[in-house]
């Protein structure tokens, strides 16, 4: 059994036009709602052997703001998670240690939503609808899949939980 977990970064700030997109930072919203996703995470007791972050400013602040709230193995920033398409994320996920067990990504739409829509071959009627609908920023999504990185493809995930961070108490 291998878990992926996808967590779109939190709200990014805009007040500065002048920055280049990969150094925006965390909007006040955005910060609060990475603590209610990391108080979330916690109480789920999310362990992961290996966390990949893409190195957008915004993506790295949501790690930090959630990664109390995960017990991880190893973190390194990922480069190939910024600006990438879903087939990007999927060669990602294909590549990592078959010795590995569980795998959360933190990156950016739409390349995230794309590919969770494209895993989702299962699950709760209401979570795969909110999925299908929309990935807002600060989302986490958890899949189940049976077999091998290198197999997992379209349809072949159970989506085991799909929170957003106006679902959660803050």
């Amino acid at each position: 059994m291998r878990t992926l977990h996808l967590l779109r970064h939190a709200k990014s700030s805009w007040d500065d036009s002048a920055l280049p997109d990969r150094d925006r930072p965390l909007a006040p919203r955005g910060l609060r709602a990475a603590a209610a996703m990391r108080d979330h995470m916690a109480a789920a007791g999310l362990h992961v052997d290996l966390v990949l972050v893409s190195p957008a400013l915004r993506a790295r602040q949501t790690w930090e703001a959630v990664a109390a709230g995960v017990v991880a193995g190893h973190v390194r920033t990922e480069a190939t998670i910024y600006e990438a398409s879903a087939t990007e994320l999927l060669r990602l996920v294909h590549g990592v240690d078959g010795e590995l067990g569980s795998v959360l990504l933190v990156g950016h739409n739409p390349g995230f939503h794309d590919l969770a829509s494209s895993l989702a071959g299962e699950g709760e009627h209401e979570a795969l609808t909110a999925l299908h609908s929309k990935y807002p920023t600060g989302a986490l999504a958890s899949f189940a899949f049976d077999g091998e990185w290198s197999s997992i493809a379209a349809s072949s995930g159970r989506l085991v939980s799909f929170v957003r961070p106006r679902d959660l108490d803050r």
